[in-house]
């Protein structure tokens, strides 16, 4: 199958958040940037809080000078505040988004305005959820402090947000610069961020390199810490040495086999679009190896997917992304697209069969072999098994195929074999 004929993404509606910082400055240049390749209409939100003044403001209306605090003055004070405030505000939002308005002209890019009061991240998140694919923030606003990488409504909106995400944290750097890192493990949504990231390095005809990261030091620490709380009885009875020897010989090793596997799949999908990628299987705490590598390569954006793998329904956002929207210098995206790749392309990197199982299935007819495969891999995959095993296809079998439709299907081969059956 052609993935890049079905899957090429794209963005057809960008919300990009702005005020007066540094990084509000690169992001709209940076969503112009992906506008112009999309023919995307750009929405500008600019969040302004005027009740929160109001209510500072009386609340601060006790430590005024004595002559501001006679009724009549007080009175006519309040109404000037709140009349400069409400105006004030809007203003200032109106010129936040003039300055994108005109950048959006000369580009030809479709604008709406949208001013909205409330609480920032709140009302952020509001407006995602009208039919955007792409959020563009800062990492940092005009309140920053040195020290701090990522500013709090950055957080807060990022956390709930369920649209791709792309928070820019480079004010001096475009992100055409490139390159772009893309990081896998084996989920929908980062095999969805490699496509969005094969499109756009595309376009900006700039390299792309997937990363990989495993962690095969976990077991060793984890053995070493139960190794110092069990008795010998216990050591015994779990056969302790003999398991310590299982994960140092094939656990391990699997991992990398497993994560290899992730790079091999996302280079058949970047064969798909004919896009040449790196690739480069990383061993350490994934976000930290990941982390290191950016470092070392110093890419202008880095695209992980929001969740990973090992995510629950519940879960707003990984422990990975999370760690590494912190700690890289370089713009994220977090991506919430999501894209399975073929099953036979799966199958065929990260699956073994057992000469048992092989065995097994020489007894399925010939000419419905390939499909009987076929739903057998299916079923393992759903399981979470890389080797398939005789007892694998007897379960599969049995799912897939009940003992009526068994029976049937005998009597299919028997009439095929006495050459009954008719094209």
């Amino acid at each position: 199958m052609n993935s890049k004929k079905k899957f090429a993404p794209n963005y057809q509606s960008i919300l990009l958040a702005t005020d007066s910082s540094d990084y509000s400055y690169r992001a709209t240049s940076d969503t112009i940037s992906i506008a112009r390749l999309y023919k995307a209409k750009i929405t500008g939100i600019h969040v302004y809080a005027a009740k929160l003044h109001d209510m500072r403001f009386r609340q601060m209306e006790g430590g005024l000078p004595e002559q501001f605090r006679q009724e009549q003055e007080l009175e006519r004070q309040r109404d000037v505040h709140d009349d400069l405030i409400t105006r004030g505000l809007s203003i200032i939002t109106d010129s936040y988004l003039d300055q994108i308005e005109k950048s959006c002209q000369q580009e030809s890019i479709p604008f709406t305005r949208c001013c909205v009061e409330g609480k920032n991240y709140r009302e952020l998140l509001k407006e995602t959820s009208n039919n955007y694919e792409l959020l563009v923030l800062g990492a940092r606003g005009v309140g920053a402090i040195d020290n701090n990488r990522l500013g709090t409504v950055c957080e807060r909106v990022v956390r709930r947000t369920n649209i791709d995400t792309l928070v820019i944290k480079e004010p001096q750097r475009e992100l055409t610069e490139g390159p772009i890192v893309v990081a896998v493990d084996g989920s929908v949504r980062s095999y969805g961020g490699l496509l969005t990231a094969l499109s756009l390095a595309n376009h900006w005809q700039v390299p792309v390199t997937v990363v990989a990261a495993f962690d095969p030091y976990y077991h060793y620490v984890a053995f070493n810490r139960i190794a110092g709380v069990l008795s010998e009885e216990a050591s015994q009875v779990f056969k302790f040495k003999e398991q310590e020897k299982l994960h140092e010989e094939i656990i391990d090793s699997g991992l990398a086999k497993i994560y290899q596997g992730h790079l091999t799949i996302a280079e058949n999908i970047a064969n798909d679009f004919n896009i040449k990628i790196e690739t480069k299987l990383l061993d350490g705490k994934p976000y930290a190896a990941i982390e290191k590598y950016c470092h070392k390569l110093n890419p202008s954006l880095l695209v992980v997917g929001k969740i990973g793998i090992h995510a629950d329904p519940e879960l707003d956002i990984g422990g990975n992304a999370e760690n590494l929207l912190r700690n890289v210098d370089c713009a994220v995206l977090l991506s919430q697209r999501k894209y399975q790749p073929d099953s036979e392309v799966v199958a065929d990197v990260t699956t073994s069969w057992t000469v048992d199982a092989e065995k097994r299935m020489e007894r399925v007819p010939s000419f419905v072999r390939s499909m009987a495969r076929m739903a057998i891999l299916r079923y393992a995959q759903e399981h979470g098994h890389t080797v398939i095993t005789e007892r694998i296809v007897e379960e599969a079998t049995a799912q897939l195929m009940p003992r009526h439709a068994e029976q049937a299907m005998g009597e299919i081969v028997a009439a095929h074999d006495a050459s009954k059956l008719k094209g």
